[in-house]
């Protein structure tokens, strides 16, 4: 239904809205025959909206809120204008306004009376209505806060909410600076509490490359991600989770937002996303709501203030001009000029913000003769172009060409940045000759005045930021007087110098702390490496760069990410750029890394550690020679190849002890132990590791931190609850297992807690029949897994569930098995290998396939010949007389001989738990049981057997 004077009824409902949605049940007052609903900011006459202004609103809110009670001037004066002075004629002005909106033409509608002197107040009885299911301000989100209200957007708020809650699956559309991301905020916030696992923003501003753009919602998300497929991840993360995913500014991702957007939505179906962009994402599921401009007077001819207050566009001009000019009043004679400064600004919410900001320096008067004189003839531009696009522009146009010249220049150099930066960094890349540092700051300090610079103050520091579209404006402006090669080096070479810095820290700091300082840094840096590697960049600066970044990627865990710039980097600089050697043995030994921690051991890891060693021995660089050293003996370990890695190792230490690495001597100890564990001598191994962790000392310098990759005490004492149950001792097993995944906890490392759960915990619950605590420990694997997307611990952890299963009778287990089996053989993981593959047999075996489960245990034997993982070799032997047995009366011998066989081999490796169960094994057919005793030292070694099975598993 449309009004008299062209508005619309939904238009008077908006009166400087800030709603909460109607299905949140907002509180409620009734007196007489209306309703007044603070939160929408509106007053109903039963359910027709009441046209009234703003600060009569606020008024009456006041006087509602305390019915009875004496009001006093001073006091509704400051909730009506509560940054602004005032004379009281404006009260009395509004009260007016308020009485002429609750007169109904009865003689009893007197409904606020005043107290000569005092106040006034409310003198009919008010009906305070319950606020239904109200969100809870403790629930989990990222939100930003919002400065600005939604004016005049209740409708399309409310429209957002129920498709968000109908659909789940909304997208607000709009062209630039039209305020989707405010009323994308408005919508997120009135929805706090509602949500189990909260509601997450993701800002996709900063992003120049659309590859990262997965990352960043992991990011958001609090997702450490170490695989390729980031999408699937995410994903399979929010498959059973109820939150609200907020990706905000996708259109210049859109190619790869639109498809994380459908695979949320079709993927996890508690999930609702609610995006923001200036065209469509165009993919199922997707509800679009367009904003519109905001609601302007079309004819301001006999405008006043009051009525020119019922449209948001207005409602925001004078709310902005109050902020920058504290006596601003917004008077009857200033209505129409104002109705006409938004018209021609066709309400855009971002062109009247910027206007409004200047009516502390020229009047409103003056303002409209500017925008006259300045859009004039710009409102046509070419006919091909958007409009709205010339008007925002101009507005931009504008307000940049009223700045003085240094503050245009500061204001173009700043638009390197393209997130956060503090003053310091403003200063180093936008001071040069004939500019000082105090002239920057005093620029900074006007800009931010001027509403073209955002500062956020908070108790640490204070954080500056230029908006999307003013950014996009004073980069065209670079690129228009030919310094936009200038500023990208600068702000590079910036970047560079900052992590650098970083890394200096990083060595001796918490790591906590130096998150907290540097991880908002993340989006420049991948800006100025993105204009490093242009054609028109700089490829050396590029590379050191790259080089200065490892840190905070590793830290952040951007594993994937971290390796392909590193490959980047080397492949150029390779060619056209030089690059020192130290630098380059970061790269290469980072590269080794990530390439194990994303896709596995693969030969270009070694190939990786290898080229950093080669570097290292040239130069004559003995702490790098480590690192390489350790990188290449962690690769064996994945690849199975212990005895390698046991020579690796001992090269490790006595290098150490020349170069008087005392904290490398002493932890290297339990990579030596690992694989003396591997190799079967057991005795050596718990030599080591008692002294290694007796004698643990804490490395100095995160490097060294980084050399080992995680806790090493956890890692140590995962190692020796292994040894431990091996040689027959389960009670201190289960104790050292405890510790381990306790250190692991506290040191909160995903490999490390992955690493104690998957070789230690997880095993040792499982050897001891514990089948409860072993599906607890599984299932907070997965988790881990699941958040921090490991593809190498999603294997392992497959392999794990298949022992339970087959252990468990389930009838997935073999499936689940070969599941993990295959993902294990395509990484290059062979750590622990034959164990999985015999499991598998006894899985076959368990189901009546016994020709596949001979040959599938002959060849774990085989595999762990070759791949030195002699540890397990008695174990498979006697898996391999079960099968026998299986056969039939005729196999008995064959059975019998294997069970010998694995009798004997535990006896001379030490091996009491397998001893254990090959001994039983022989007691069960009846022959061999005085000789198969076992040691009479060791405490009791429980066979982990199913019930109803004969196929106790070995595990990893």
């Amino acid at each position: 239904m449309r009004a008299s004077d062209g508005t619309t009824k939904a238009d008077s409902a908006d009166l400087a809205s800030t709603t909460v949605p109607a299905s949140m049940s907002p509180r409620e007052y009734r007196f007489g025959i209306f309703r007044l609903i603070p939160e929408r900011q509106a007053l109903l006459d039963g359910d027709e909206p009441v046209r009234i202004g703003t600060r009569a609103l606020d008024i009456l809110t006041a006087l509602v809120e305390r019915p009875g009670e004496i009001i006093s001037k001073r006091e509704l004066m400051a909730r009506a204008w509560p940054t602004t002075y005032v004379d009281e004629s404006n009260l009395k002005v509004q009260v007016a306004a308020l009485r002429r909106a609750l007169d109904c033409g009865l003689a009893t509608s007197r409904f606020v009376a005043t107290s000569p002197g005092r106040g006034y107040r409310f003198v009919v009885p008010v009906e305070a209505v319950g606020s239904g299911r109200r969100p809870d301000p403790k629930a989990s989100h990222n939100l930003p806060q919002t400065w600005t209200r939604p004016l005049g957007r209740t409708a399309s708020m409310e429209a957002i909410a129920d498709d968000l809650e109908e659909r789940r699956f909304v997208t607000v559309t709009g062209p630039g600076g039209i305020g989707k991301t405010t009323v994308a905020l408005a919508v997120a916030h009135a929805l706090i509490g509602q949500f189990e696992h909260g509601i997450w923003f993701v800002d996709l501003t900063p992003l120049r490359d659309p590859r990262l753009t997965p990352r960043a919602v992991a990011s958001a998300l609090g997702l450490t991600v170490h695989s390729e497929d980031v999408a699937e991840s995410l994903a399979r993360f929010l498959k059973e989770r109820r939150l609200l995913l907020v990706l905000d500014c996708c259109e210049h991702v859109i190619d790869a937002a639109a498809p994380i957007a459908q695979l949320v939505f079709e993927n996890a179906p508690h999930v609702q996303i609610l995006a923001t962009s200036r065209e469509p994402l165009s993919v199922r599921g997707e509800i679009v709501h367009r904003l519109e401009p905001l609601a302007t007077p079309q004819n301001a001819e006999e405008l006043t203030a009051h009525g020119a207050l019922t449209f948001p566009a207005v409602q925001l001009f004078v709310e902005r001009a109050s902020a920058a000019q504290r006596d601003f009043v917004f008077s009857n004679a200033d209505a129409p000029v104002v109705a006409e400064i938004c018209r021609k600004l066709d309400g855009i919410a971002l062109a009247i913000e910027l206007a409004a900001t200047r009516t502390s320096v020229f009047g409103v008067r003056q303002l409209l003769a500017l925008l006259d004189d300045r859009f004039g003839l710009l409102t046509r531009g070419h006919r091909t172009d958007e409009p709205r696009h010339h008007t925002l522009t101009s507005a931009l146009d504008w307000s940049y060409n009223l700045l003085p010249e240094r503050e245009q220049i500061v204001l173009r150099r700043l638009a390197s940045f393209v997130g956060a930066f503090p003053l310091e960094s403003a200063v180093a890349v936008v001071i040069s000759p004939g500019m000082t540092e105090a002239a920057v700051v005093e620029s900074v300090a006007n800009l931010v005045d001027k509403s073209l610079v955002s500062a956020d103050v908070n108790a640490y520091a204070t954080q500056y930021r230029l908006l999307d579209t003013t950014r996009a404006y004073a980069r065209q402006k670079l690129l228009d007087n030919g310094e936009l090669a200038e500023a990208g080096r600068r702000h590079a070479e910036h970047q560079c110098d900052l992590l650098e810095s970083a890394e200096r820290e990083w060595e001796s700091g918490t790591t906590d702390a130096w998150l907290t300082r540097y991880s908002h840094r993340l989006d420049d840096a991948r800006n100025a490496l993105a204009w490093a590697f242009e054609p028109s960049g700089n490829v050396e600066l590029g590379v050191a760069l790259t080089a200065a970044m490892i840190p905070l990627w590793m830290e952040m865990s951007l594993i994937d990410e971290c390796r392909n710039a590193i490959e980047r980097a080397l492949s150029r600089s390779a060619g056209d750029a030089p690059c020192d050697a130290r630098r380059k043995i970061k790269l290469w030994i980072a590269l080794g890394t990530t390439i194990m921690h994303t896709k596995g051991p693969l030969p270009r890891s070694a190939q990786a550690w290898s080229e950093a060693l080669r570097i290292a021995e040239a130069t004559g660089d003995g702490a790098h020679r480590l690192r390489a050293l350790w990188g290449l003996c962690d690769f064996r370990t994945w690849v199975g190849d212990h005895t390698t890695a046991l020579e690796i190792a001992r090269t490790i230490r006595a290098q150490a002890i020349e170069q008087g690495d005392h904290v490398t001597e002493r932890n290297v100890g339990r990579q030596i132990a690992t694989a003396l564990r591997h190799l079967c001598d057991l005795p050596a191994a718990h030599r080591e590791l008692e002294v290694m962790i007796a004698g643990y000392v804490a490395p100095p310098h995160r490097s060294l931190v980084a050399r080992f990759q995680h806790d090493p005490r956890a890692a140590a004492w995962g190692t020796l609850a292994n040894v431990q149950w091996l040689q027959g001792y389960p009670d201190q097993a289960v104790a050292a297992g405890d510790r381990s995944l306790a250190q692991a906890r506290t040191a909160q490392s995903a490999l490390a807690l992955c690493n104690a759960l998957a070789h230690t915990a997880i095993p040792i619950s499982l050897y001891t029949g514990d089948w409860a605590q072993a599906e607890r420990l599984l299932n907070e694997l997965d988790e881990q897994v699941a958040k921090h997307g490991m593809a190498i611990w999603r294997a392992v952890g497959r392999c794990l569930r298949g022992v339970l299963e087959i252990n468990c009778g389930g009838l997935d287990g073999v499936s689940t098995m070969q599941e993990g089996l295959e993902h294990l053989r395509a990484s290059g993981f062979r750590l622990r290998y034959p164990a999985y593959v015999g499991v598998l047999a006894c899985g076959l075996a368990a189901e009546g396939w016994l020709e596949a489960a001979l040959e599938t245990v002959d060849h774990a034997i085989t595999a762990a010949d070759n791949s030195s993982e002699r540890w397990c070799v008695p174990e498979l032997l006697r898996m391999k007389g079960e099968i026998l047995l299986r056969q039939g009366a005729h196999s008995h011998t064959s059975a019998e001989q294997h069970f010998l066989q694995a009798l004997m081999l535990s006896r001379r490796y030490g091996t009491v738990a397998w001893e254990t169960r090959a001994a039983d094994n022989l007691s069960r057919i009846g022959k061999g049981a005085r000789r198969s005793k076992p040691s009479a030292r060791r405490t009791n070694a429980p066979v982990a057997s199913s019930p109803g099975s004969t196929f106790p598993a070995v595990l990893a």
